[in-house]
């Protein structure tokens, strides 16, 4: 029996899994497909805190600040492990206005910003092209946010997958799992009726989590539509930061591809990719860097983005024995990976010890309850 088994294969189980396995955990990782290659695949890899930052979520603000720290050592420590680069970046981002009204909210944007003391810069749009001339000289503003970075979370998920492996964790690849069993031990039975159980079962399935049987109350996460697609960036069109604009994002990586993003829509388990949507991210994109529509098109993909209601993370012991979350990071989930795996992991290791949570209760599943 493992000390620990952790259902869901996607970056977030896969940290969690890493991490107790290098304190010396017996873990177990049960994945329905492959790991990390359902939203973790489909994710754009920015590590986007100032970018990001919402009016009413200065809580989840200084979260993804916390997890962006850490994200260097993080980046070394699984890269050592695994032996695959993950391609953080640290050059920064440009957020960009794309007409008079985009820029009038871009303004507020930065105006609170700057009042938490986000270090940030206020460009004009000639300024913003110099920087990057790709971009139009006719965007009427934007903002410097030097400390956003970013990696290639595809090759996060190489190296996490990799780094799991030699650390000791059992993985089962291609194994659904049906029921939760909470208690002393707790168990998750599988499709075809195995039984598995250990003192601690970590919840990870992303945009399923809250769909498993035997979760009472299961956790408020629904699942948020993403249609992206990659370009093959030429001589002529070249960024060296990554752009947020009203419409689409846009995002280098060092393969020479460019991420283009992405809709945000809530129509359930819906993977179909449409004309629509790919055409609002491009019509966004090209708003703001008109040689992007003479780019060769690479791959066109959907991802589900695991929501929770109050969109911040879920994470630590739920009230039910023996199980913890590691879900709903929403748009966020390789921003808050290394502080996910860290609270999580340590949330485990308490449970094991028989100690009490430390966990905050912003990010508790127990939130909820009330």
């Amino acid at each position: 029996m493992s000390e620990v088994i952790v259902v869901g294969g996607g970056i977030a189980g896969m940290g969690v899994a890493w991490s107790l396995a290098r304190e010396g955990t017996d873990v177990t990782l049960v994945e329905r497909g492959t790991l990390g290659r359902s939203a973790s695949w489909a994710a754009a890899g920015m590590l986007a805190p100032a970018a990001e930052i919402g009016f009413d979520e200065l809580d989840l603000y200084d979260l993804s600040r916390q997890s962006l720290a850490e994200w260097p050592a993080f980046a070394r420590d699984v890269e050592a492990a695994s032996g695959i680069g993950v391609g953080y970046d640290d050059a920064g981002a440009l957020v960009v206005a794309d007409d008079r009204d985009s820029a009038r909210a871009l303004r507020r944007l930065f105006q609170f910003q700057e009042s938490h003391g986000v270090p940030v810069t206020w460009l004009s749009g000639a300024e913003a092209a110099e920087m990057e001339p790709a971009l139009t000289s006719r965007i009427p503003a934007a903002i410097h946010s030097p400390e956003d970075h970013q990696v290639d979370n595809r090759a996060v998920v190489r190296a996490l997958a990799a780094a799991c492996r030699e650390a000791g964790v059992t993985v089962r690849e291609e194994t659904t799992v049906e029921t939760i069993e909470p208690g002393h031990p707790a168990a998750v039975v599988l499709d075809g009726g195995e039984r598995l159980a250990a003192p601690v079962v970590v919840i990870a399935a992303g945009a399923w989590s809250g769909r498993l049987a035997g979760l009472d109350p299961a956790p408020p996460i629904r699942p948020i539509k993403g249609q992206a697609l990659s370009l093959r960036m030429n001589a002529d069109v070249q960024f060296s930061h990554f752009i947020r604009a009203p419409r689409a994002y846009l995002v280098p990586k060092s393969d020479g591809r460019l991420v283009v993003g992405a809709t945000s829509e809530d129509r359930g388990d819906d993977l179909a990719l449409t004309a629509g949507g790919l055409y609002r991210v491009l019509e966004g994109a090209v708003r703001v860097a008109p040689g992007v529509e003479e780019l060769d098109v690479i791959e066109t993909w959907v991802g589900l983005r695991p929501a929770s209601r109050d969109h911040a993370p879920i994470l630590g012991r739920s009230r039910q024995p023996g199980i913890a979350m590691a879900a709903g990071a929403y748009r966020h989930g390789v921003l808050l990976l290394p502080a996910m795996a860290r609270i999580v992991s340590r949330d485990v290791l308490v449970m094991l010890a028989g100690n009490a949570s430390e966990v905050p209760d912003a990010l508790s599943p127990q939130r909820f309850e009330a």
